[in-house]
């Protein structure tokens, strides 16, 4: 069970608030190409953003996990994963560049946010770690969220967000539909 988890009490988090929402995916199969479409209709409705964009450096199999994150605020890129050599196995993210990753959005939080874009509920996340604090640090300001959940994470998110949360697939007019019931206060997403 997660350390932090959502408020379900929090008036925020009935289903007509749903400011938190989760864009699932089957895994292996990151949705990269829906964060960046994300990522420009939100500033193109003038919206704020924090959080990062991840981007993959090495498309080689052996390699899948070689990402790094944007700073959707300052454009700072984080490699966030270990380079263990060829034929490593098992994730290698590095905790501490993740952190650091995350301390930079928490900074940027606190400068009138609309949405905070993140891209990964993954093992760090599931066990309670990552970016997890910052999504509730966000749902506590009032900041909308958005995180990419794998399916075999799902369970693990629902039990950390609970009530609190929506789950969209990748498809970028439900996205666009979900960003636009942020502007209206008590709407519900549909």
């Amino acid at each position: 069970m997660p350390a932090t988890q959502l408020a379900p009490n929090d008036p925020r988090s009935t289903p007509q608030a749903r400011r938190v929402a989760a864009i699932v995916y089957t895994d292996n199969a990151y949705p990269g190409p829906s964060f960046e479409a994300l990522v420009r209709l939100c500033r193109d409705r003038g919206l704020a953003l924090a959080g990062v964009l991840q981007h993959q450096t090495c498309a080689a199999p052996d390699r899948r996990c070689d990402v790094v994150l944007e700073d959707l605020t300052t454009g700072h890129r984080t490699a966030i994963f270990e380079d263990r050599g060829a034929g490593a196995s098992g994730c290698r993210l590095d905790e501490g560049a993740l952190t650091e990753a995350t301390a930079r959005v928490e900074g940027n939080l606190a400068d009138g946010v609309d949405l905070l874009v993140l891209n990964k509920f993954g093992k760090a996340e599931c066990g309670g770690g990552g970016l997890v604090d910052l999504m509730a640090n966000a749902l506590d300001r009032g900041i909308a969220s958005i995180i990419g959940v794998p399916r075999s994470n799902l369970n693990a998110w629902r039990e950390f967000a609970g009530d609190c949360a929506i789950e969209l697939s990748d498809d970028i007019d439900e996205i666009g539909r979900w960003i636009a019931s942020l502007r209206e206060p008590q709407a519900a997403w549909r």
